[in-house]
């Protein structure tokens, strides 16, 4: 058989046309096939390589932990230096009510535990979610997701859980002393980069104060850095009692983190105890591998050229008279076209002349741009030209 051919048998999938890029290694913003052929990665792996492939301090780190130890113990039990780093530098950037740190494998996993945790809290059960919202594949992140097609096949779901229109304030009434969390994408990602009001945000906090609701911010995609900002709440000047993170956390490694005050995640330590556990979270060479990736963030990314790049990328490609509407914060992009078939032929163009776009799950009718932090403007421009000439030559 062929390689082809062993992907698809000997591997589960998840669609019937992958991209096949038969990946011999990635730099920067590259990823080479075997054959030689370069592409230009400017979905980050969605959203995954803020800081490029392989950065230097990020390899680097992962290095001199591997020559250390691997892992030493199920988390939780042992002071390792790799996670207590990560986790001073990370809770270094956020405000004081989010000062303690419980490291899992995966943002989904960081999801669930943040809906736990909210129960455990306040000792209620009604979850809150919105329209549109994509929290991840695990039966309680798929229940508290938006896309409905995603989810008939795997009823019954976790119940007492209610969605609410995206950005709309009057439907904030249905957040009561019966709900135990709201979580809500700070900037939904999957519905095609829908970015709130700060009116809105404010009002979502004041009234999860009031009744007394745990407010989940789910940042895993629009977070660290993606927004332009270190997390994407600083925009709205609002803050969370609970965040979850992940995809670039790691720097091209698999993490996930809940973040909330030490007070409330102390609850998962007794009656019971081990109220949330994870044999691999907090490994320490993915701990290493994110302390590097936060390194980066802070010291070498500047955020004025972030949108500045991002501004000139959205108005490179929006000269083209089929792009409907774009929607950007930072470098999180949603192109909207005629349809999901107009969508797909840019997209198959783009890669077969060497850059790597992708769509949206809840909304096909845009493609989607992530591209790293790290981009420069000659491989912005560069990119913008074969997108552009991707469109003009699919015109039907």
């Amino acid at each position: 058989m062929s390689r082809e051919d062993d992907f698809i048998q000997l591997l589960g999938q998840t669609n019937q046309h992958p991209f096949l890029i038969d990946v011999d290694r990635a730099e920067g913003i590259y990823i080479y096939d075997k054959s030689g052929k370069a592409y230009m990665d400017m979905i980050s792996g969605v959203a995954v390589n803020n800081i490029g492939h392989r950065h230097p301090k990020v390899v680097k780190a992962i290095h001199e932990q591997v020559d250390q130890y691997l892992h030493v113990m199920v988390y939780g039990e042992y002071i390792q230096d790799a996670p207590l780093n990560l986790a001073k530098r990370l809770v270094a950037l956020l405000p004081e009510c989010l000062n303690a740190v419980y490291m899992v494998n995966s943002g989904t996993e960081a999801n669930e535990a943040a809906l736990k945790l909210a129960k455990r809290v306040t000792g209620r059960t009604e979850l809150i979610s919105f329209r549109g919202s994509y929290h991840g594949s695990t039966h309680g992140s798929l229940s508290v997701s938006g896309n409905e097609l995603k989810k008939q096949k795997y009823r019954p779901l976790l119940p007492d859980v209610r969605f609410l229109r995206f950005n709309e304030i009057e439907d904030l009434e249905y957040i009561t002393e019966k709900t135990a969390g709201v979580i809500i994408e700070t900037v939904q990602g999957d519905a095609g980069v829908r970015i709130p009001s700060k009116e809105f945000l404010l009002a979502l906090r004041e009234r999860c104060t009031e009744v007394g609701a745990q407010l989940i911010f789910d940042e895993i995609q629009c977070g660290l850095g993606r927004s332009g900002r270190h997390f994407a709440f600083e925009h709205f000047k609002v803050h969370p009692d609970i965040l979850t993170l992940g995809k670039a956390l790691g720097g091209g490694m698999p993490v996930g983190a809940l973040v909330s005050s030490r007070e409330k995640l102390w609850e998962f330590t007794h009656a019971p105890m081990l109220g949330h556990i994870t044999t691999f979270g907090g490994h320490p060479v993915i701990c290493a591998a994110a302390d590097a990736f936060i390194d980066v963030l802070t010291s070498e990314i500047d955020y004025t050229e972030v949108e500045r790049l991002g501004k000139l990328l959205e108005e490179l490609i929006g000269q083209q008279k089929e792009i409907h509407a774009i929607r950007r914060i930072g470098m999180m992009f949603a192109f909207d076209m005629q349809s999901s078939e107009r969508v797909q032929r840019v997209v198959d163009r783009c890669l077969e002349n060497g850059l790597i776009s992708f769509w949206f799950l809840s909304h096909p009718y845009s493609f989607r741009l992530s591209p790293p932090l790290t981009i420069t403007e000659e491989e912005i421009r560069k990119a913008a030209k074969i997108i552009c000439e991707a469109i003009a030559s699919t015109k039907e």
